[in-house]
């Protein structure tokens, strides 16, 4: 019994983290962008990571510090690492 319940914890966790995509900087690497091409990319994207975490941070009725630390690790998740 446990096994099944771990098993479909694990697929539904494996559906909401394939959900989110990859991050903006792997994106830009599969697209292989450079220059200015993969600036705007990455701004654009960061744009849009910031206005999808901001939405998640009203969902979640978070204010004043919860909130801001919270976007600010949501669009750091999103960018991801150079």
């Amino acid at each position: 019994m446990n096994k099944i319940l771990f098993a479909g914890l694990l697929a539904l966790f494996a559906t909401t983290v394939s959900a989110e995509g990859a991050s903006c900087n792997a994106t830009a690497q599969e697209k292989k962008l450079a220059g200015a091409a993969k600036n705007s990319f990455l701004k654009k994207c960061e744009q849009d990571a910031t206005t999808r975490c901001d939405a998640l941070a009203m969902e979640k009725k978070l204010a004043g510090a919860a909130k801001n630390s919270f976007t600010k690790k949501c669009v750091k998740d999103a960018v991801g690492t150079p």
